[in-house]
């Protein structure tokens, strides 16, 4: 793995888990769609890396899950924020702009 490869695997693994409870704060979803979608933003880049996340965040309180029927055959497991998942997806929203922008000052800044 190079240097930006590792760079890059480091700063998703602490922001996959509030992009997916982005996701989910705009309505229900369940895993292949949650997958698809990150995997399209270019955070995720399997379902493998998906699914011990959700198992996380489930065990941590910030999703619940169920299953409901699927008209395209098998049953879907789907996710739902809880309390505690909106309130961590807020905080993570009050928190990201502001250290975004010091990220940005600090790399624009000349030498």
């Amino acid at each position: 793995m190079d240097t930006e490869e590792r760079v890059l695997t480091n700063l998703r693994k602490g922001i996959v888990e509030f992009c997916v409870l982005a996701i989910i704060g705009e309505g229900s979803a369940y895993g292949l769609a949650l997958a698809r979608r990150l995997e399209a933003d270019g955070l995720v880049a399997s379902e493998s890396t998906l699914y011990p996340l959700m198992a996380r965040l489930r065990m941590a309180g910030l999703v619940d899950s169920e299953w409901q029927e699927s008209d395209a055959g098998r049953p879907r497991k789907y996710y739902t924020l809880t309390d505690a998942g909106r309130e961590a997806l807020r905080a993570f929203q009050s928190t990201w702009e502001p250290l975004r922008d010091a990220v940005d000052r600090t790399l624009r800044r000349p030498s």
